[in-house]
């Protein structure tokens, strides 16, 4: 549009003041009584008046005056001619050049005078000292354009000297295109082709002051109702659109911070071709159901995590992740709560008697429960509970060939089927060794499958026969094709402790490299490393000896001064043994040893290859057996899984050790198609069918013959039926459990035939709400009601026989003079308690004697109070180590059932909340339950309760002035490493993180 169009605009105000009404005795002389001014002085001479203005017009027209006293503005004029005509007598002449830059004097000037009609410094810097904080909003923002203006001029104008132009070597062209830019630049800023003086800004000042009171005019009005609706549709159209997709960023959806959190606390900068596949597939992007089959270290996890960022971060759903262990719950944990606190999510942990249910709810943040399978059951089961089931966008199962583990694989069923059910938004990703009856598990989850045979790292797997290495190969007649002779010198006495060559298979690749020995008992772990050690080079003991010494010295301090002496003999050559004989601590501790190459090598159950992530250069498998069972396929899969490191190893291989008599079982092993997968819900005499159909009319699921019929035809039960129902039908089957649980108490069945109703009692529902074994439901609460009958609170021993679990009695035979002994150490009321529950001093002193006993005693009660003993010197002296010894336990079984029983007493917890002849035991069971979990001095369970922290963690970290959490998590993890020992920075990081997750957990509970 032309600027310098004629425009004609009709007034719509009628609020113009007459001048003729203002005049005052105040009035300049020269203008009073008249009623025209000259305007030719004025900088708005050569503008023809308006004849109509609109409200942005100039309201005081050549009014140059504040009650019509003009001589403030005309001072501020003249001041300016002055300044400008300084000026203009220093100006050098055109020729000289467009980019000339005149000397100021220092007086007056900071900076160079860059176009006519523009306010010097002075005046600008005469204003900025008057306080300005008092004036109206409209001429604070005057001052601040104004301030702003002289920032622009002296900012650049900076580079600038102020020696004249003659002085200056001869100008490049690039050095005039270079001004001729900056030039535009303060045209553009500054506008200097209209002068505004003092008093055009003044007058502009005023203006925004007297519009400011008044409503606007009609047709601004009218245009900012027609902007304003136009832009709530806009955003109404933008929530529209936000509703329909879920895209974030390039990243997958996911914002570009993702990508870089990845890197970051990961070190993963790219994704393998499989994972990029995966996460484009139709059904990923549809929300369907879906399982994914990959070998071990394919990096399934990282596509679920990415999953589950999309559902947290995009869909605003929380999420449940499904992992076998409490260790790998308590890794995950750590590892994702930086991504919480990075993306605003909660990371909240459900494993051993953490997590509560229903789950707390959040004011602000979605959350990501991580879970082992028994509480994940709970935490469905108190969602449907209380309605909250849809809040569940996104359920991730880890390992999810579980389903054929007995009778956890019941409960990973019985899980999937109530979210299949109950839930048509609930989507489900499984991550699973590939099966070979996956169609199947498709079925039952009404899922897509994507399978892929890839491995970052090449794994080679061989077999050792005598001194000969065999490579295994499906394609060759006998499956394995001759690869090397072992070339390793054994003298005769080494030959004899070492038939199977395994210090010459190792030697091969530590300490520069890592390996894994797959032991077949616990005992031959201890065994294996001691022999190892005894032949090894002194070198190795120079090997990293400063941090194998602070290895030491922690696990000495996490037995209080005790140390096992196989590891004190193994540590300083790299070698540990790992097996669940071992402390949580020291497990810990070995774990982390061997993940930063403290240690080179570890001996090992099976059990190290389902928990966590321990990788090694060669693994090898001492013997094809499990105790006195053949491995399974997916047992010995899982173990090799472990050979190859991404991004530290070019390879992995695996040897499996033979005998000449076990080369054909081998065969069938290392060359035969994968194994099946079959539902457990008849596992154990139905106990998974029982327990299901139990919750399903307790949570009101199934309140008819008919709907529970509906629920068990969407079972891996009922996909399976034929193979696994021979005998008799699932619904025959079904319908045996209802009786069974009818006789039982737990259910009851009114009305006919037909008009069938199904409900819950009090005790059935106490029973599936505290996850109690049907098996001893019934016991439970018979001892709790005894328990009611003569509670003796004067120490811990009553509560903690109560909450003793019933499922290690048989793990355990009492040595009965030991038990007599700590018998007599207990007070006359403690002994009164024993006696209370069916073992009096004269039966344990009996058999103390080795004298037989007539009297028919309960031994199930005997060795439960023995095991409640146990537990009562453990909470009183916290010293796991003195325990053990006191009552010739092995270490490892004394930290079971500590677990076990802080795991049964939140059970039990549960159970009492529901039955309310049982209200005393609520208060004391939880107390009893945050000491059982956690077994330490007091000031030490803040620390504890981050996870991962262990008991000789908490204490150094307490000693070194961070006694609470909120100290934890505002700690430096720099700083950290430095001041913990064998504290390294990823694990400092990682206890920081979870520390802030849980201050900031508490504080967003609503």
């Amino acid at each position: 549009m032309d600027v310098n169009q004629n425009i004609t605009i009709k007034r719509v105000s009628s609020g113009k003041r007459s001048r003729e009404r203002l005049k005052t005795l105040l009035t300049p002389a020269k203008k009073r009584g008249s009623s025209q001014y000259d305007t030719n002085n004025t900088p708005m001479a050569d503008i023809q008046p308006a004849e109509y203005c609109s409200d942005h017009e100039d309201l005081f027209g050549a009014y140059d005056s504040i009650l019509e006293d003009s001589s403030l503005l005309a001072k501020l004029d003249s001041r300016e001619t002055e300044n400008a005509h300084s000026s203009s007598e220093n100006k050098p002449d055109t020729h000289q050049g467009a980019g000339f830059t005149s000397l100021r004097s220092s007086r007056t000037t900071s900076a160079n005078q860059l176009c006519e009609g523009v306010l010097t410094d002075s005046i600008l810097d005469a204003l900025e000292e008057e306080s300005f904080t008092d004036l109206p909003a409209s001429q604070l923002e005057f001052q601040e354009i104004l301030k702003n203006t002289k920032n622009l001029i002296v900012n650049t104008a900076v580079d600038k000297t102020s020696t004249p132009l003659r002085d200056f070597p001869k100008r490049t062209e690039s050095d005039i295109t270079q001004d001729a830019a900056v030039n535009e630049v303060y045209r553009h800023a500054l506008k200097p082709n209209v002068r505004k003086s003092m008093s055009d800004r003044l007058k502009r000042t005023m203006l925004s002051n007297a519009a400011a009171p008044f409503s606007v005019s009609r047709s601004v009005g009218q245009k900012e109702a027609v902007v304003s609706e136009e832009i709530s549709v806009a955003l109404q159209a933008m929530k529209t659109v936000s509703s329909q997709t879920t895209d974030l960023g390039p990243f997958f959806g996911l914002p570009t911070k993702v990508k870089e959190l990845l890197h970051k606390l990961k070190g993963i900068k790219i994704l393998y071709d499989w994972q990029e596949t995966c996460l484009n597939l139709d059904c990923v992007q549809r929300r369907k159901n879906l399982i994914f089959s990959l070998p071990t270290s394919g990096g399934k996890t990282l596509v679920a995590e990415i999953l589950i960022l999309k559902e947290l971060l995009c869909r605003k759903k929380d999420c449940l992740f499904i992992l076998p262990y409490v260790s790998l719950v308590q890794e995950k944990v750590r590892g994702l709560a930086s991504f919480g606190l990075e993306l605003n999510f909660m990371v909240e942990e459900y494993a051993g008697s953490k997590g509560k249910f229903p789950p707390v709810r959040r004011r602000t943040y979605k959350s990501l429960f991580i879970a082992t399978i028994e509480k994940a059951h709970s935490l469905v089961n108190s969602l449907i509970e209380t309605n909250r089931l849809d809040n569940l966008g996104l359920v991730v199962v880890d390992e999810l060939h579980m389903l054929g583990d007995g009778a956890r694989g019941a409960i990973i069923e019985m899980t999937l089927a109530k979210l299949l059910y109950m839930s048509k938004t609930t989507h489900i990703i499984g991550m699973s060794a590939t099966l070979g009856n996956i169609k199947d598990i498709q079925t039952f989850l009404n899922a897509e499958n994507y399978t892929n045979d890839f491995r970052p790292i090449q794994l080679k797997e061989y077999v050792k026969l005598k001194d000969t290495i065999f490579e295994v190969d499906p394609k060759e007649e006998e499956c394995f094709k001759l690869s090397r002779s072992l070339n390793y010198k054994y003298s005769s006495g080494m030959q004899k402790m070492d038939p199977d060559h395994i210090i010459a298979l190792v030697t091969e690749v530590i300490p520069t490299h890592s390996c894994l020995v797959f032991c077949p008992t616990k005992k031959n772990c201890e065994n294996v490393a001691s022999m190892i050690c005894k032949y090894l080079k002194e070198d190795f003991l120079r090997h990293r000896e400063a941090e194998k010494s602070t290895l030491l010295r922690e696990l000495r301090d996490s037995g209080n001064g005790n140390m096992c002496p196989v590891l004190r003999r193994t540590v300083p050559f790299g070698i540990a043994y790992h097996h669940s004989g071992l402390t949580t601590a020291e497990r810990k501790l070995v774990e982390e040893a061997y993940s930063s190459g403290v240690l080179c090598l570890l001996t090992c159950t099976s059990t190290l290859a389902a928990g966590v992530n321990l990788p090694a250069r060669r693994v090898i498998l001492r013997s094809p057996f499990i105790a006195t069972e053949f491995l399974k396929i997916s047992q010995y899969k899982q173990m090799v899984g472990r050979a190859g490191r991404a991004g530290i190893d070019t390879a992995g291989e695996s040897i499996l050790i033979l005998q000449e008599k076990e080369k054909k079982m081998a065969k069938s092993l290392v060359c035969a198609p994968v194994e099946n997968c079959y539902s457990n819900l008849m596992h154990d005499d139905g106990k998974g069918i029982l327990s299901l159909i139990l919750s399903l009319i307790g949570l009101n699921i199934t309140t008819s013959f008919v709907q529970l019929k509906d629920f068990l035809s969407g079972t891996l039960l009922s996909v399976q039926e034929t193979q696994l129902c021979v005998k008799k039908s699932l619904w025959d089957s079904a319908l045996e459990c209802v009786e069974v649980l009818k006789e039982k108490g737990l259910v009851t069945v009114e009305g006919a035939a037909q008009d069938v109703t199904l409900k819950v009692t009090r005790l059935g529902k106490a029973t599936y709400k505290g996850s109690v074994d049907l098996t001893y439901s019934g016991l439970l609460y018979s001892d709790l009601s005894k328990g009611l009958e003569g509670l003796l609170l004067n120490s811990y021993l009553h509560l903690l026989y109560l909450v003793t679990p019933y499922d290690l009695i048989s793990q355990c035979k009492p040595e009965w003079m030991v038990y007599l002994r700590q018998f007599t150490m207990l007070s006359a009321s403690e002994q009164n308690i024993s006696a209370a529950v069916g073992v009096p001093e004269s039966f344990v002193a009996r058999k103390a004697a080795g004298q037989t006993v007539k009297k028919n005693i309960d031994m199930l009660a005997v060795t439960r109070m023995y095991l409640a003993m146990v537990l009562f010197s453990l909470l009183k002296e916290t010293n796991l180590w003195s325990v053990a010894e006191k009552f010739h336990l092995s270490r490892g079984f004394i930290q079971t059932l500590l677990s076990s029983a802080s795991a049964f007493c939140s059970c039990v917890l549960h159970f009492t909340e529901e039955l309310e002849e049982f209200w005393p035991y609520k208060a004391l069971l939880s107390e009893l339950t945050r000491r059982l979990t956690y077994c330490v001095q007091s000031e030490f369970i803040p620390l504890m309760e981050v996870a991962g922290v262990m008991e000789s963690r908490a204490k150094q970290l307490y000693n070194a002035g961070y006694k609470t959490l909120a100290h934890l998590a505002n700690a430096d993890p720099s700083v950290l490493s430095k001041t913990i020992d064998n504290l390294y920075k990823k694990q400092a990081n990682q206890i920081v993180a979870a520390a802030k997750m849980m201050c900031l957990s508490f504080s967003d509970a609503s």
